[in-house]
């Protein structure tokens, strides 16, 4: 299992190596998704225009693909962007935002799984959509629990070879073997533009600073240090508006060894302590 020093360990890579991170995302995340990746130490280039977005893929630390605004346009440079991350050896996510109901974005999604993501993360509707199993929930919400998409998770982790992570109250991140769940977080995170997005940035980061780590482990080590951030932040914030500001202040001054103190992650057969 991965422990509070493991995940510090990691959070320490990510602001020692300043990892370069190319977003192809949502045109209305793009903003904060920047200033989350600054904050955490890394360095976001939200590059998604074609014949610059395969070339960039194969110099980037990492490579972010959100479905969340599918323009023609970006569709062309995520598919030149993860062809070129392939060629390079370069981690990449997908984030299948809103995909099941709506047909340009869930074709596109279906399709760049086959490409061998390092990591997927969706929310339960849309791990259940990608796998097959669901129809997709209301828009970017959530209409099916973390329950109802666990074996959804971890079949198309196993199908894939990749990392699934399941966005929720409690997180759930998987390999296909083993499951680790996330207990670290806040409901605010849902209640601000780019919440989840930004996730699947900090993720990436994660993946590119990894060294020698697993790439379950760096899934579970961006969760639970994105949690850590946001439950602190919360708890000097009054509503969304500050909360927002007050996660990327959160970000940028949370310590190892805060990290060590508070991360909440257990084995899935596990109780959680």
């Amino acid at each position: 299992m991965t422990t509070g020093v493991e995940i510090a360990e990691l959070l320490t890579r990510v602001r020692e190596t300043t990892p370069l991170v190319q977003c192809i995302t949502n045109s209305v995340v793009t903003n904060f998704t920047a200033n989350v990746l600054l904050a955490a130490g890394a360095a976001p280039a939200m590059v998604d225009i074609p014949q610059e977005a395969g070339m960039f893929a194969t110099m980037a630390g990492g490579l972010l693909v959100n479905t969340g605004t599918p323009t023609a346009e970006q569709r062309a440079a995520a598919r030149e962007a993860v062809a070129g991350a392939g060629e390079a050896g370069t981690p990449w996510v997908l984030d299948p935002v809103a995909i099941g109901a709506l047909p340009v974005r869930t074709a596109l999604a279906a399709e760049l799984a086959e490409q061998h993501p390092a990591a997927v993360r969706g929310n339960a509707s849309e791990i259940l959509a990608l796998a097959g199993a669901g129809s997709g929930g209301r828009g970017v919400e959530s209409s099916d629990s973390i329950s109802d998409a666990a074996g959804a998770a971890r079949e198309l982790a196993s199908r894939l070879s990749t990392v699934v992570a399941v966005s929720g109250p409690v997180d759930l991140v998987t390999d296909g073997t083993r499951v680790l769940r996330v207990g670290n977080g806040h409901e605010l995170l849902t209640r601000v533009t780019g919440g989840g997005c930004a996730l699947g940035a900090f993720i990436t980061a994660f993946l590119a600073a990894r060294a020698e780590a697993e790439p379950l482990a760096a899934v579970v080590a961006a969760h639970t240090v994105y949690g850590i951030a946001a439950e602190r932040a919360a708890a000097g914030c009054a509503g969304p508006g500050s909360f927002a500001t007050a996660l990327i202040d959160s970000l940028a001054a949370l310590t190892a060894a805060e990290v060590e103190a508070g991360a909440r992650v257990w084995q899935d057969s596990e109780e959680q302590k």
